[in-house]
């Protein structure tokens, strides 16, 4: 167990160098881009996602989850070519968005969107074909192809949206092209590398293998779709729903909320899902997983809790310095989504769990409870005009969703109670003179940039506390090879 968690601890490293590198140049170009961009024409990005995410999520009719688990990487190759041919027949019928640009755009009270919907098509062919290819990646174990594919994507991306913005074509369009133009980019990047190094396998692919293939994880279409797009779905309504009821400007506030809330799991807790998912997949059965489990948890919890604490308390402080005045309100939906998206950030990579232990049925009913539970969120608070109302009634529920997802996962992975109980408690209390302080600053009016300054350098410290007195953290760190240049800083050689 050991040398499974120094290597699962390096997995993880070569999936967040790559996607901390490509986050760092989203972030640090998002507040250039706020001053360029408006937030209609963020919303009209958000709004483009949402339609393609939903498609997207069952391109391959969730075959690509089943290329994990079989024993034989001959198998495994048969099910993604099975996944690409339901790719390529899924993502053709997605044209039907370029016939119906006007009628699908004017249902989300978003006219202007019509004229791109023809690039739903492209984007989630693509999004399929990389899917498919970042299962059969992390089946073998070659994070690294990954990082050096979204690096890639979110340079190319980025770089457009900014030089579009430049040269005075700050639209919408402009935003969802580039997006789109990054997502090719990223899928090629890693096809590329895929197809050079593993290219011998692929020979052994027959139709008759794709078919009983089909038919041995005939579960992932026939239940686990349906759950992969009540999931998709209702992480999609805030942003149909607030344009339904609000408008594309609210749309943008809330994705720029949301995009700032996802920046810990889209760079720490998608890669432990990933890895994890992989590693629980392979030793599900080990006496010693329930510790592996519990080892995960507190990751997650050490990493994540601190910062978004921190937006908890001074969120549209942050967002009005860091993105201009205009950007204001989306702090204010930051602060509101905030514990939420905590408790999210935990149980995302743990759900993966269902599925290894092919507990699909589960993962339905949750995801028709959670997607029930936001749309009632929502539709209250639209009713009653305050989108605010809304989202804090969104947030409650999924609170009590996640909270329920998370428990169920551990008590699946037979964590102790115990363990969880001490894991977030003293988590809590580690930031509670923090967090004390800063509302203190507040209440007596300090300046937002000082407030700010001091709320960064608190989480600065907070990372430098973890990695000189955190064993597990130091651990992770010298499984990737930290301890070269980072010697001085650990107590523990």
């Amino acid at each position: 167990m050991v040398r499974v968690a120094s290597t699962f601890a390096g997995d993880i490293f070569k999936l967040v160098g790559g996607t901390a590198i490509s986050q760092a140049i989203v972030i640090l170009a998002s507040p250039i881009l706020t001053r360029m961009y408006g937030p209609e024409a963020f919303g009209l990005l958000s709004l483009f996602t949402s339609v393609t995410a939903i498609i997207a999520v069952i391109v391959c009719m969730r075959y690509e989850m089943a290329i994990m688990l079989p024993e034989s990487d001959l198998e495994a190759a048969n099910l993604l070519a099975g996944c690409l041919l339901v790719t390529c027949l899924i993502s053709g019928l997605t044209l039907f968005f370029a016939l119906n640009g006007d009628l699908v755009a004017g249902m989300m009270n978003a006219p202007e969107l019509a004229r791109y919907l023809w690039l739903a098509a492209p984007s989630v062919f693509f999004s399929g074909v990389f899917l498919s290819l970042n299962s059969w990646n992390s089946r073998t174990k070659h994070f690294g192809r990954l990082s050096v594919a979204t690096v890639a994507s979110k340079v190319l991306a980025t770089g457009t949206q900014l030089g579009a913005g430049a040269a005075g074509y700050a639209t919408g369009g402009s935003l969802i092209a580039a997006s789109v133009f990054g997502q090719i980019i990223a899928t090629v990047a890693l096809a590329g590398q895929i197809w050079r190094e593993d290219r011998d396998i692929f020979s052994g692919v027959r139709k008759k293998e794709i078919y009983l293939g089909f038919i041995r994880y005939k579960k992932f279409p026939l239940i686990d779709t349906w759950s992969a797009l009540l999931n998709t779905l209702s992480w999609q309504l805030p942003v149909f729903l607030l344009a339904f009821y609000f408008s594309p400007v609210v749309v943008g506030w809330y994705a720029l909320g949301m995009r700032m809330l996802q920046f810990p799991m889209s760079l720490i807790g998608k890669a432990i899902s990933q890895v994890f998912f992989q590693r629980s997949a392979e030793f599900r059965s080990d006496e010693r997983f329930p510790l592996f489990v519990t080892q995960v948890f507190r990751m997650l919890v050490v990493t994540g809790m601190f910062p978004i604490l921190l937006v908890t308390v001074f969120g549209s402080d942050l967002f009005g310095v860091v993105f201009g005045e205009t950007w204001t309100e989306a702090g204010l939906y930051a602060q509101i989504l905030s514990i939420w998206a905590f408790v999210w950030f935990i149980s995302s990579p743990l759900s993966t769990l269902y599925v290894v232990f092919e507990k699909q049925g589960f993962g339905l009913t949750f995801n028709l409870l959670n997607m029930i539970s936001r749309l009632v969120s929502l539709v209250i608070g639209g009713v009653l005009g305050s989108p605010t109302m809304a989202l804090a009634l969104f947030a409650l529920s999924g609170v009590f969703t996640y909270g329920y997802l998370c428990w169920k996962m551990l008590a699946l992975a037979r964590v102790p109670w115990s363990a969880v109980y001490a894991i977030v408690s003293k988590n809590l209390l580690l930031f509670m003179p923090v967090g004390i302080v800063l509302l203190s600053l507040k209440y007596w009016g300090l300046d937002p940039v000082v407030l700010v300054l001091v709320g960064s350098l608190s989480c600065v410290l907070y990372y430098l506390y973890l990695i000189t007195t955190d064993r597990q953290i130091q651990g992770v760190l010298i499984g990737f090879g930290a301890k070269k240049w980072l010697p001085f800083l650990f107590r523990h050689g």
